[in-house]
């Protein structure tokens, strides 16, 4: 049971991270949000270099907050 209740937060952060990656539009398939879609690449990267949830976070602000500029 607590080997199955390891995976919690995973899913949990996957599903709020797919949902954000995604614009739903009514009648239509969902679109892909590219600026956010960027900025997780550096997140991602992140959290394999640190397994931190706090430098997962800083990273994946500060680089949506860069792209905003650049976009």
């Amino acid at each position: 049971m607590l080997e199955f209740l390891s995976f919690v937060p995973v899913s949990i952060m996957a599903a709020l991270v797919i949902s954000n990656l995604f614009t739903q539009h009514l009648g239509h398939l969902p679109s892909l949000n590219v600026p956010y879609t960027i900025a997780t690449v550096p997140a991602v990267i992140a959290a394999v270099v640190t397994r931190s949830l706090l430098a997962v976070a800083v990273v994946g602000i500060v680089a949506l907050a860069i792209i905003r500029v650049i976009m």
